[in-house]
C-alpha cells in the first residue's frame, strides 16, 4: 500500500555501537531489515570521509540485501560521487559534512555552492539516482535547490528540535512555509533531524511533506523497546498526524 508519508530509517549508530568495540555486531544491515520489516519505507545510511560509523562494506551489503529503496546521505566530493555512482542507490541525499562535528549540524549552502554541486546533481540524475539537498527551511537555498535542478530537498528540523515554546512555534513555520515554496516549484519535500515520538506530529503535519528521516531516536529507543517497536510507534505517530 503505497502511503502518503514515508518513514526512512537512518541506521548509522548501530555501525556507532558496533564500531565502539571493533567487532562485527550489532550489524547495520540486520538493524535495517529489521526496519523494513516494521514498516519502514526506506534505509538512510551516512557514508562519512572519516568512516566513523558505516563504512564501504556496509552500503555494498545495503545495495545487495535490501529490498525497500536505500538513501546515500554523502557529502559533495569526488570521491563519494564515484561510490554513488558504483552502487546506485534509489537515493543520494547531499549534506555538509565536516569532521569536527558530531552530528550533521546544519543545511547544505546550495545557494553559495552552486558551481561545485550542479555537475554532481547532473551525474547523480544521469544514473537515475534520486537527488535531495538537505537545506535550511530558507527561500534562497529553495531557490537554489530550483536553479540546481535537485528534484527533492529535505528540510532540517534539527532547530526545530531544539527549541519550544514560541522560538519553536516560529521554526514551525519556517519549515511550513519552506515546504510549500518547494512544492509549489514541483520539488518533493522531505524533512529530518532530532525528530522524536514527542516532536513528530508537527512535521508529520505539514502537508507537503512526503518522507521523514529519523535515526538516531529510533536507534535509542531500540534499547528500551526493540527497534520493530520503535519503528512502529514512529509510523503510528506520523499516521496518526496526517
Amino acid at each position: 500500500m503505497s502511503r502518503n508519508l514515508r518513514l526512512g530509517v537512518n541506521i548509522d549508530h548501530v555501525a556507532t555501537v558496533r564500531n565502539a568495540r571493533g567487532v562485527g555486531y550489532p550489524d547495520p544491515v540486520r538493524a535495517a531489515l529489521l526496519a523494513a520489516e516494521a514498516g519502514a519505507d526506506g534505509i538512510t545510511a551516512h557514508l562519512r570521509e572519516d568512516r566513523r560509523h558505516i563504512t564501504d562494506e556496509d552500503i555494498a551489503r545495503l545495495s545487495a540485501e535490501l529490498t525497500i529503496p536505500l538513501n546515500l546521505e554523502m557529502a559533495a566530493t569526488e570521491e563519494m560521487l564515484a561510490i554513488a555512482l558504483r552502487h546506485r542507490p534509489h537515493a543520494a541525499c547531499i549534506v555538509p559534512e565536516k569532521r569536527e562535528e558530531r552530528t550533521t549540524e546544519g543545511g547544505l549552502d546550495a545557494a553559495g555552492g552552486n558551481n561545485h554541486l550542479a555537475p554532481m546533481v547532473r551525474e547523480l540524475k544521469g544514473a537515475n539516482i534520486r537527488v535531495s539537498l538537505f537545506i535550511e527551511p530558507d527561500a534562497a537555498q529553495i531557490d537554489a535547490a530550483i536553479r540546481l535542478g535537485a528534484p527533492v530537498v529535505e528540510l532540517h528540523t534539527g532547530r526545530y528540535a531544539e527549541l519550544s515554546g514560541d522560538a519553536q512555534a516560529d521554526e514551525l513555520r519556517r519549515l511550513a512555509d519552506a515546504a510549500a515554496l518547494a512544492a509549489k516549484n514541483g520539488i518533493e519535500v522531505h524533512a529530518g533531524h532530532g525528530l522524536t515520538f514527542d516532536n513528530v506530529a508537527a512535521i508529520a503535519a505539514i502537508p507537503q511533506v512526503r518522507e521523514l528521516n529519523i535515526g538516531h531516536f529510533l536507534i535509542g529507543e531500540a534499547l528500551f523497546t526493540g527497534l520493530g517497536a520503535a519503528v512502529r510507534r514512529m509510523r503510528d505517530a506520523m499516521d496518526a498526524a496526517r
